[in-house]
């Protein structure tokens, strides 16, 4: 994101004009020399261009089973990460778990209204990477840097996040866009992936990061996107 310096209250919605005029300045005036030197496809931060986003298991009944952050904390963030992905025009990956089964309802609808578009892939294997048809969604895309956020944490972003990261991929856990069965489920989850390589990451700092290389006008629907979302992230 651009070096804008400014005070953020979400609840104050008269500085939204000064805000993304501020950073339309920045943007402009940071263009030349950042794109100059930094090349989206291979830079080392996430890009819109080297990264893709992963949504495991978004289901009513797991969302419910989450106890680690507020159930409606948690639909915020993760609808707020679909949007991010969206304005930067990301690959997404959905999936399910039991769908076809007639174990577990779909998507949460929140979701799909953001990403109708995006077919999910559901699977009989608990571990997502264990399923054929999620590998070959996952390869197919062709980039090393994984944005994954799931439910929940401590099974079905834990289990696929450590075999990505022993074939090689990047993994960047979302910990407020994910949910434990428990607080301590949660952070001892995010705590293994850490450990074997992965990265935490936030949405706000994915949409944060990925604004900086973006070719296109970006700036009012960051700006709208954070107001409407990170009062409402914990």
């Amino acid at each position: 994101m651009p070096t804008t310096r400014w005070n953020w209250n979400p609840r104050n919605k008269s500085p939204l004009r000064a805000l993304k005029r501020s950073i339309r300045e920045d943007q402009r005036r940071l263009t030349m020399t950042t794109q100059a030197i930094r090349n989206p496809k291979t830079d080392h931060l996430l890009t819109a261009e080297n990264a893709a986003l992963i949504l495991i298991d978004f289901q009513p009944g797991l969302v419910d089973g989450t106890n680690s952050i507020r159930r409606e904390a948690l639909v915020n963030n993760v609808v707020a990460l679909a949007k991010t992905a969206k304005l930067f025009e990301m690959p997404v990956i959905l999936s399910t778990i039991a769908v076809e089964a007639g174990y577990q309802e779909p998507t949460i609808p929140e979701l799909i209204e953001v990403l109708p578009n995006v077919t999910p892939i559901d699977r009989t294997a608990v571990n997502a990477w264990e399923q054929p048809e999620f590998r070959a969604a996952v390869e197919a895309l062709g980039r090393r840097k994984l944005i994954i956020a799931g439910l929940w944490t401590e099974v079905c972003l834990v289990f696929p996040a450590l075999d990505l990261l022993k074939e090689g991929y990047e993994v960047y856990a979302v910990s407020d866009a994910s949910g434990g069965t428990s607080v301590d489920a949660h952070q001892r989850a995010m705590e293994r992936v850490i450990q074997a390589g992965a990265v935490p990451v936030t949405w706000e700092a994915v949409m944060a990061e990925l604004g900086q290389l973006y070719k296109g006008d970006y700036i009012g629907s960051f700006v709208e996107i954070m107001s409407e979302h990170l009062s409402n992230s914990v």
